[in-house]
């Protein structure tokens, strides 16, 4: 058996960390930083925002602005030790801002000394220094000369479909390799996201997987208003009930469908009510077998986990609770039987 990608990934609080959990304790696969979540495909001006900007609408200048969005981004993901999704010298590897440069080059046709309207959209305070500058030597100030302008060499690339995917997926699998692909199986958390799953089979090869976690809306509401939001730990949804409603619906429909194999749908409330058939599901999709699951319950285990479903069952939720069921009925998760009490909140 091949060395396996496996990623992780939900909608916002629905349990994908649980997914990972229960895999790390699969034979020979590694899981770099735990849930750590990998997000410079995702992430605005990431991998997939450079594709729709090189590959939809294009022109000289808009490229220029798109690579050297994605290089800012590259690089405070590889530098900033202290915001959460970054610190990729550490996290992902020292050569990661290397890898990126050389995606860009890969795509660029020239660098231009140029300069364009976007490079001149300084703020107030720059204008002003650049205008008494001008003002002082009764000359016009140039892009080189004038320390003030915003200016950088311009990067002008207007790939074929074929070459952005190619330099893409190698600048990808440059990137795993570093975190040790070439050696073992790698498991990673959110390094893909639902809404942008229909483009895995450009990136990606065919010993990639996708598990995609869903979980009760109820739940997930009220996890984050009562438990997760006044521990400064919320997802970006409402706290009003009716506009978590709209939201979460619009969120859910905004998803373009994709048809692939190796994307596996799941619920977080399968690990908990329908674990062995759920193991049996993703060995027989991912090609694991039952001898490979080394670790069971060292990670996971769903009789702790049960504590953190069918929260909206206790009466201090009970009208949000119904509002949810009402609004959401297609995203419910069907029980298939309630659970003790609650006695405390581990997941």
């Amino acid at each position: 058996m091949g060395n396996k990608l496996l990623i992780t990934t939900g909608y916002m609080g629905s349990g994908s960390s649980a997914y990972t959990d229960l895999l790390s304790e699969y034979k020979d696969l590694q899981c770099n930083n735990g849930s750590f979540e990998y997000v410079f495909l995702h992430c605005p001006n990431g991998v997939f925002d450079l594709e729709d900007k090189l590959l939809i609408g294009n022109n000289a200048i808009r490229s220029d602005e798109a690579l050297h969005s994605f290089l800012s981004t590259m690089k405070d993901l590889y530098t900033k030790k202290h915001w959460w999704p970054g610190n990729y010298a550490s996290n992902l590897s020292p050569h990661f801002y290397t890898l990126a440069c050389d995606f860009v080059r890969s795509l660029t046709i020239i660098e231009s000394d140029s300069y364009w309207y976007y490079q001149q959209n300084l703020s107030t305070l720059k204008s002003f220094f650049n205008l008494l500058l001008r003002v002082a030597s009764k000359a016009h100030i140039s892009p080189k000369n004038a320390i003030l302008l915003n200016y950088h060499p311009m990067l002008l690339a207007i790939p074929t479909h074929e070459e952005f995917y190619k330099n893409a997926k190698l600048f990808i699998y440059a990137c795993l390799n570093e975190m040790g692909l070439n050696d073992h199986s790698l498991l990673i958390d959110q390094l893909m996201l639902p809404h942008n799953l229909w483009r895995m089979g450009n990136y990606f090869n065919d010993d990639t997987y996708a598990i995609v976690v869903d979980r009760d809306p109820r739940d997930v509401f009220i996890l984050n208003k009562y438990y997760w939001h006044p521990a400064n730990q919320a997802v970006p949804f409402p706290l009003d009930v009716i506009s978590f409603c709209s939201y979460y619906r619009a969120m859910r429909e905004s998803v373009k469908p994709y048809a692939n194999n190796h994307i596996i749908d799941v619920h977080f409330e399968d690990l908990v009510y329908c674990y062995s058939d759920t193991l049996s599901l993703l060995e027989t999709r991912i090609g694991y077998k039952p001898e490979d699951h080394i670790m069971r319950f060292d990670k996971f285990d769903p009789h702790v986990s049960i504590n953190n479903t069918q929260l909206f069952k206790n009466d201090m939720y009970r009208d949000e609770a119904k509002y949810i069921e009402e609004n959401l009925k297609e995203y419910l998760y069907s029980f298939p039987y309630d659970k003790p009490d609650h006695d405390g909140l581990i997941f």
